[in-house]
């Protein structure tokens, strides 16, 4: 959740998650998942530096939960999963220098 302010000034709590977009005409729009539109005060940089800051906050917490290193290093194998679909280029080199030793 992040704070907000919207046009009239009356602060507001919105859940960042639901933020579709956001443009500048000249106040803020937020477009939000469902289509609502909401107008804000805050600039496009402050809300992205919001989402940005609460993210990392969860992430932080859920750091702090894991037991030591076991189920971190497990996270960080999970994350830093290739998934674009390319073939992995460290397998291809470490082939070709087998094929290369064969010779």
């Amino acid at each position: 959740m992040i704070e907000l302010t919207r046009l009239n000034g009356t602060p507001m709590v919105l859940n960042s998650d639901l933020i579709k977009t956001a443009e500048a005409a000249p106040d803020t729009m937020l477009t939000l998942i469902h289509g609502e539109k909401l107008i804000v005060r805050d600039t496009i940089a402050e809300v992205m530096e919001r989402v940005l800051a609460y993210r990392a906050r969860l992430l932080v917490d859920v750091a702090r939960r894991l037991q030591p290193f076991g189920d971190l290093q497990q996270v960080v194998a999970l994350s830093s999963l290739d998934v674009s679909g390319k073939p992995d280029q460290s397998l291809n080199l470490s082939r070709e220098s087998d094929s290369d030793s064969d010779q």
